[in-house]
């Protein structure tokens, strides 16, 4: 991730009330698998680099319009997903959206909705206050539930997480990684998992990372228990040396360039010197496409064949990766500008069911359930939203699933 050892310093010990829940966790966790995408942002105002706490204080300064609060000091934004300060940076978070076909391009969408929003109501901001604001990238979240059903003695979210620091990182690092970058991480978060990128200033990019990531997650989700024993007959290929460090905040792993034979962010991508331990010596573009061959049908379900054909070309140096440019992209510096995106192909995605239930929530549509009218009153996580009742003012809490089926979405 670009500057991980500044995360050290970043994360402060919260107390209990303060405590955010992010993407995917709740009180009740959804029975469905689901994915979310997080995406950190650092501001600068006139050109200089600031705190949003210091700026804004809350995220209700900056945005221009009502928000529905959510669990600790986060907010709905009226574009479907979520945004805090999160010590330093601006985070924004999508909706979960569950894990089925088309879900990689309706969590991209939602991201890029949301930072579009975000950028939208900093550019309203900077005119009222007659200065330049811009968002630079800084890391990206991708977020995944861990199916109860799946647990067992070989088989957590936390040993899932570390099966997957030893497959994600090479194709990751070709997909979402740049010059400047210096690590991929797996992070188990109780009944989840995330894979900890930096920041892609691409949509096209940041659905190719999002495809292959939600495909190797879902392959690697069945496969009989969760050792490294399992890597050699799935055909993972593994570089030697491969050195795992601690991740830069919470729990988890990361690999960096001391990891490694060779640093894979600074060097070039098409050259033969990997040595791995069958023996062989491939380029990291061989090594990812090897990695990623044995999920190709997992992409192709939860995204598309494009999906699959844009990280194939990737690979094969028919389409450019972030690491053959000789610098950072320029876009990396000001992002939410002239969003690049193939509306066409989006649109062949229509909402999902929570999607569709989270848009009538934060439009704070009075809902008519079991003969009595709800108003929204707050998000409690991802998955459950507090209402009161119109009539007595009393409250009840129902998950997306139960408002799925009460409003026949």
């Amino acid at each position: 991730m670009l500057n991980s050892e500044r995360r050290q310093s970043r994360r402060l010990v919260q107390p209990k009330l303060a405590t955010r829940l992010s993407p995917l966790q709740s009180r009740v966790p959804p029975p469905r698998p689901v994915i979310g995408i997080e995406a950190e942002f650092t501001l600068f105002v006139n050109e200089v680099k600031r705190r949003p706490e210091d700026i804004f204080g809350t995220p209700a300064k900056l945005i221009g319009q009502r928000m529905i609060p959510r669990t600790g000091r986060s907010f709905q934004l009226p574009s479907a997903g979520a945004i805090y300060f999160d010590t330093g940076v601006i985070e924004v978070a999508t909706p979960i959206v569950e894990m089925q076909p088309g879900c990689c391009y309706r969590a991209t969408r939602l991201l890029w909705e949301q930072i579009r929003f975000v950028r939208q109501e900093l550019d309203r901001w900077s005119q009222r206050n007659h200065c330049t604001c811009r968002l630079q990238g800084f890391s990206t979240h991708y977020n995944f539930s861990f199916p109860a059903k799946r647990k067992s003695t070989t088989r957590s979210a936390s040993k899932l997480a570390h099966l997957l620091t030893h497959i994600l990182p090479v194709p990751v690092m070709l997909l979402a990684a740049n010059r400047e970058s210096s690590a991929i991480g797996v992070r188990p978060r109780g009944s989840r998992f995330e894979v900890t990128t930096d920041f892609t200033p691409d949509p096209a990019l940041t659905l190719a990372t999002c495809g292959a990531i939600a495909g190797i997650v879902d392959g690697v989700l069945k496969w009989d228990h969760y050792a490294l024993d399992q890597l050699k007959p799935h055909h993972i290929p593994r570089p030697i040396p491969f050195r795992l460090r601690k991740h830069s905040s919470r729990r988890g792993w990361r690999v960096l360039a001391s990891s490694l034979q060779h640093n894979p962010f600074t060097g070039d991508p098409g050259a033969p010197i990997w040595k791995l331990r069958d023996g062989r010596t491939l380029s990291l573009r061989e090594i990812a496409a090897e990695t990623v061959r044995p999920f190709r049908k997992e992409i192709r379900r939860l995204s598309d064949l494009e999906t699959v054909r844009h990280v194939d070309a990737i690979f094969a140096e028919d389409a450019r990766s972030l690491l053959d440019f000789p610098t950072r992209p320029k876009a990396y510096d000001d992002v939410g500008h002239g969003i690049d995106w193939d509306r066409r192909r989006v649109r062949h995605w229509s909402r999902s069911h929570y999607e569709k239930v989270i848009h009538r929530v934060i439009a704070r549509e009075v809902m008519r359930i079991d003969g009595k009218r709800y108003t929204v009153q707050r998000m409690q996580g991802w998955y459950e939203v507090v209402f009161r009742e119109v009539k007595t003012g009393a409250r009840r809490v129902l998950n997306l699933d139960d408002l799925v089926r009460l409003t026949g979405r």
